[in-house]
């Protein structure tokens, strides 16, 4: 099931293409044809990504391709195309994917420089709003406008900008921050507010703008470099789930020991293998990803990772709402350059308000492209159809007129445009409070916007026949989404609900799942081996773990500390051990550390129960059912492999 998997995530995500190749029906599955062209380009393009040298031999290679197509071809047979929800996310996703193709590249690159420069700082500003909705009635947005406006000639009378953002700012949380909106970059606030804080120089108020959600002020407190990012490693003591002052002051306790260990001169990794309770850091010494200012939950970590100044620097214990943390910085990381991040600057341009830019400059471009022709008499016969009620918003659609069937707009002569759209499109637009007058004007008005938008709806629907690449994607996601939807129903639903199926299964395979030798065991660690000589031989005299711990971890110092569970014998240090009997073991050494372990039980080797494996039997249920559902798919199709084509392509590929 894993090498399916991927050749489906491969299907879908690569994105490099193949030079085109002759097109010739390698083989047929009932019938439907499938061609060399594209088992060549997914092969090439497949190539690289694969680790598994068999995927790469073109004979298995073609097995997998068959069998992957056999899957789409059962989906489509039993109708999985036609479920609503396919129907949805392939919609989806064509509109995302589509966003890389509906743009104008030099407005693009203006508005990904623009934000580059913005991302090199952190803005700091405080903010008063007034708020209006972006359809509210001209009554009601003049009077908001009014209100701003005074506001703002109270503050260039020299009112203090505070006590007049808490007497007059409509924002909710101005009665806890102020106004304060504190540091932020580049696409961190809508693009209008953006552009305020950044073109208005430290200390000062700009003039009142507009975005969505009404009309503001900003004053800017201050501007710095932005931090850029971090590399960080820590240690971990989860905070206890429920809340018990005695469990939280022994996990706080933990912590502490951890950072006078550290201050003892013992390894910060080694410590962070051993106790850190974050266990996806644990393993590779508490390292963490890089982030940068807002990428963490928790704004308390990121400050105290910001503050370390020096690589290896280390923090004193603190605090998180998760737990408690020591934090070790590895590498500061300043801002990447421009040819770095301009990818995903673009994909953030494309989703903010600054793509309004975009979309106009394409649609200038799309009107030369595409030929259009409009049917004047029809649209004069349209602005008698509109009133006046549109400033108020009642306006509606007339109905039981002849007109508003006919057809208006006519682009490259095949797509048709009929009155009716662009009356429910005039009907929409009376929530966007437009002003112009007379009526007769805002028709011809509204009507150019409504060309750009039929214009850029043509060229998207037509992306296919514009890009090649385009269709490949759209075609290979297609039939993947159909396949995730049939692996569902077919093998992962299946193989978690078949209760018998899979309890016959775990049964027959029993010898996969079995436990090695397990130890109930304390196992006591330090850098020092007189105390762990000392921790021996309290243990042989039956001393408990609490009693040893008080007695070795003296004057302010952690010299010894314990780690206590079920393990297999291949845990940790145990394999340094050979048979170990209950009671306590000899001393071993490892990695600058000596160890000793208390063996409380032994668990010989044997089966695990059902539950105690349940996970895994269900995975491998799920590749036993897979590896045989394609030979089922061969039976159920009629499979024809044209093997001189074949053959050919072969040759082609091994040259």
């Amino acid at each position: 099931m894993k090498m399916n998997r991927l050749i489906i995530f491969v299907f879908l995500l690569s994105q490099s293409f193949l030079l085109a190749q002759n097109k010739e029906v390698l083989f047929t599955i009932d019938n439907h044809p499938y061609y060399t062209d594209e088992f060549v380009r997914v092969y090439n393009k497949n190539l690289d990504l694969v680790k598994d040298d068999s995927q790469k031999n073109l004979d298995n290679y073609l097995e997998l391709f068959l069998g992957y197509k056999l899957k789409v071809e059962k989906a489509n047979k039993i109708g999985l195309q036609n479920s609503v929800n396919y129907q949805n996310e392939l919609k989806s996703y064509r509109n995302q994917l589509s966003k890389n193709y509906v743009n104008d590249s030099k407005v693009t690159n203006e508005l990904v420089q623009e934000a580059y420069n913005r991302v090199q700082k952190e803005v700091r500003a405080s903010h008063i709003l007034v708020l209006v909705d972006e359809g509210a009635a001209p009554e009601d947005t003049l009077k908001a406008y009014n209100k701003i406006l005074d506001i703002k000639k109270r503050i260039d009378n020299g009112e203090d900008f505070i006590k007049v953002a808490q007497q007059f700012s409509e924002d909710p949380s101005v009665k806890e921050n102020n106004g304060d909106l504190g540091y932020f970059s580049a696409f961190r606030m809508v693009y209008p507010f953006e552009n305020a804080a950044f073109k208005t120089n430290i200390g000062q108020v700009s003039k009142p703008f507009r975005t969505r959600f009404g009309y503001h002020l900003v004053k800017v407190v201050d501007k710095r470099d932005n931090r850029g990012e971090v590399t960080v490693a820590h240690i971990m003591i989860l905070k206890p789930s429920t809340a018990d002052a005695q469990l939280e002051a022994k996990a706080k306790q933990t912590i502490d020991d951890i950072y006078q260990k550290i201050q003892q001169g013992e390894g910060f990794e080694s410590l962070a293998s051993q106790f850190s309770e974050d266990k996806s850091s644990a393993q590779k010494g508490g390292l963490l990803q890089r982030f940068g200012s807002g990428q963490l939950s928790s704004e308390e970590f990121e400050n105290v990772a910001f503050s370390l100044q020096n690589k290896n620097d280390i923090s004193k214990p603190f605090q998180s709402q998760f737990g408690w943390h020591i934090v070790k910085l590895i590498d500061k990381h300043p801002v990447q350059a421009l040819a770095d991040m301009k990818s995903e600057l673009e994909d953030k341009v494309r989703k903010d308000e600054r793509s309004l830019l975009i979309t106009n400059s394409l649609a200038k471009k799309l009107r030369t492209k595409y030929t259009y022709t409009k049917d004047q008499k029809l649209l004069n016969q349209i602005k008698t159809l509109v009133t006046d009620d549109f400033y108020s918003q009642t306006w509606e659609i007339p109905q039981n007129k002849k007109e508003i069937n006919d057809l208006l707009l006519t682009i490259n002569k095949t797509k048709k445009v009929y009155s009716i759209i662009f009356l429910k499109y005039i009907h929409t637009q009376q929530k966007s409070n437009i002003k112009t007058k007379p009526i007769s004007k805002l028709v011809d008005e509204l009507f150019e916007k409504f060309i750009d938008e039929q214009l850029i709806a043509y060229y998207n629907d037509n992306l296919e026949n514009e890009f090649p690449d385009f269709k490949n994607v759209m075609d290979e996601y297609r039939d993947g989404l159909l396949l995730f939807d049939l692996m569902d129903r077919e093998i992962w639903t299946r193989a978690k609900t078949d209760t018998t199926g899979i309890k016959v299964f775990y049964k027959e395979n029993l010898s996969k799942y079995q436990w090695k030798k397990r130890y109930g065991v304390d196992i006591f660690s330090s850098t020092d081996k007189a105390i762990i000589e000392k921790a021996q031989n309290f243990l042989k005299k039956v001393k408990s773990v609490e009693y040893i711990k008080e007695k070795l971890n003296k004057d302010g110092k952690i010299h010894i500390m314990v780690k206590s569970g079920l393990f297999e014998e291949d845990y940790d240090i145990l394999p340094q051990y050979q048979n170990l009997p209950k009671g306590v073991a000899t001393i071993v050494s490892k990695d600058k550390y000596y160890f000793v372990v208390n063996v409380l039980d032994v668990k010989e080797a044997g089966p695990k129960d059902f539950n105690d494996c349940k996970g895994k039997v269900i995975s491998d249920y799920q590749q036993y059912l897979e590896n045989n559902w394609v030979d089922e798919l061969k039976k159920e199709f009629d499979i024809k492999i044209n093997q001189d084509i074949f053959q050919t392509v072969k040759k082609q590929l091994q040259q």
